[in-house]
């Protein structure tokens, strides 16, 4: 097989599996209900909520009663999210558009907020974070999931404009949990073994 062809088959598989590694699967989200104890009657907020499958289940858990918030940066998944929940006739969802600095949920509105595989892609880390803290009531916890500097995705996917103690596509456990508790949120718990060789830290609002 000639070299060019090799190269581009090479690039194409990696594509695929990073593809398949951000979809999440239903265990995953079975196991983050269950860490977060999801419960009927609260607010749940899922910033970067992608195609939204963490936001749709939360909204089944919290019930009528409760509520779900979807934020997205992009435009197009914005609208993509709207009509979903249309199709789904899902009535304890919003979908709001997120900011680089803030994710324009009202305060002191969420009794749990999740990021997934978010929090390496920030340009404004401090700001976002101080916006996550107001965003939370106290006692609100919050589920940051990611997954340390992978070579292969800082090769062929890099994340630009970040700030350069990432190390690479992707962010060190330690990094992400000195910069949220000097944010003022305490530690709750780390779990390392989460899916796709990623981690998944607890913190609280005090």
């Amino acid at each position: 097989m000639p070299k060019r062809k090799i190269i581009f088959s090479g690039v194409l598989l990696l594509a695929v599996f990073v593809s398949l590694a951000a979809a999440i699967s239903d265990s995953e989200i079975q196991r983050l209900e269950k860490v977060m104890n999801w419960k009927a009657g609260q607010v749940i907020a899922d910033v970067g909520a992608g195609e939204g499958e963490i936001g749709f289940a939360a909204a089944a858990s919290v019930g009528k009663t409760g509520k779900v918030y979807l934020t997205e940066l992009d435009e197009e998944k914005v609208a993509a999210l709207k009509k979903d929940a249309s199709r789904r006739n899902v009535k304890n969802v919003v979908i709001l558009a997120a900011a680089e600095k803030e994710t324009k949920l009202p305060d002191n509105c969420c009794d749990a907020i999740i990021l997934r595989r978010v929090y390496h892609h920030l340009t404004a880390p401090t700001e976002m974070d101080t916006s996550l803290l107001r965003s939370l009531r106290s006692g609100g916890l919050l589920a940051v999931i990611e997954f340390a500097p992978r070579k292969s995705l800082t090769a062929s996917d890099p994340v630009k404009d970040v700030p350069s103690n990432r190390g690479g596509h992707g962010i060190p456990k330690k990094i992400l949990v000195e910069e949220l508790t000097a944010a003022g949120f305490k530690l709750e718990k780390a779990i390392d073994d989460w899916p796709d060789d990623g981690y998944c830290v607890l913190f609280r609002r005090p």
